[in-house]
């Protein structure tokens, strides 16, 4: 009888629409898995780049030079990606003025709108799979309650059919209702979890990003005029001191 009533047994008691809840919960925890170990591995890596880029970028004695180096290496985490297209602007700006319509209004509109995109742009790349285990969370738990039902109205039709509610008339039917509803608590727990995570590691990461967008902005606006008045590169870190001064201002 122990043997009898294993896991195969259970699913061998299983028609066509258990079998497929089955499968959509099974897809759902697969998906779910696949977006967990991705994302938190390419978060992990990200971090590890923007802050040897921060510490880059604020280490460099000259925007120029920050530039150089910016074409030299791959641009690989958006503190980068952001403070490259940033500086091309600013580099066209002073080579070539500004003649484009998207540069209408002067540099210091044309870097805001920029940055403005940069920072969505970025927004929209770290939310996206965040939807399949949003789905997956909230959906899962009612797939596998539907999935219990079914198999409870097989045991009553079970029971109806025999006459006497025996163990052997009920304990397919029951036994499948109960792995539906495991199987639907088990993909929606971690993927609640990885979904509350991921949500709380991008509003960190975008409020960093906003914060260097700000900096970034104000660095190039006082070197550009510092440019224009005195002809030659001017020294990144005491514009540092300057962006921070503004920033609590």
């Amino acid at each position: 009888m122990e043997n009898s009533l294993g896991f195969a047994h259970f699913l061998a008691q299983t028609d066509m629409l258990g079998r497929i809840v089955l499968l959509l919960l099974l897809s759902l925890s697969a998906a779910s898995w696949y977006l967990i170990v991705t994302k938190a591995l390419a978060n992990y890596l990200a971090g590890r780049r923007a802050e040897a880029f921060l510490k880059q970028f604020w280490a460099a004695d000259s925007l120029q030079e920050l530039g150089a180096a910016l074409r030299r290496q791959p641009v690989d985490n958006a503190f980068a990606e952001l403070a490259h297209e940033a500086l091309e602007a600013a580099h066209d700006n002073h080579q070539h003025g500004m003649q484009k319509l998207a540069a209408a209004g002067g540099l210091g509109e044309f870097l805001t709108r920029l940055l403005r995109n940069g920072i969505d742009q970025e927004a929209m790349r770290v939310e996206r799979g965040l939807t399949v285990m949003a789905s997956a969370g909230s959906a899962a738990p009612y797939i596998g309650l539907f999935g219990t039902v079914w198999g409870i109205y097989h045991a009553l039709v079970n029971i109806g059919l025999s006459g006497q509610g025996t163990l052997d008339k009920v304990s397919g039917p029951v036994g499948e209702a109960l792995i539906m509803t495991a199987v639907g608590l088990a993909v929606a727990i971690p993927a609640v979890l990885a979904y509350n995570a991921f949500n709380r590691r991008n509003r960190v990461w975008l409020a960093k990003l906003d914060a260097f967008a700000h900096d970034l902005y104000t660095v190039i606006t006082v070197g550009e005029k510092a440019n224009s008045s005195a002809g030659e590169g001017r020294p990144l870190r005491p514009a540092k001191q300057e962006a921070r001064a503004a920033a609590q201002g």
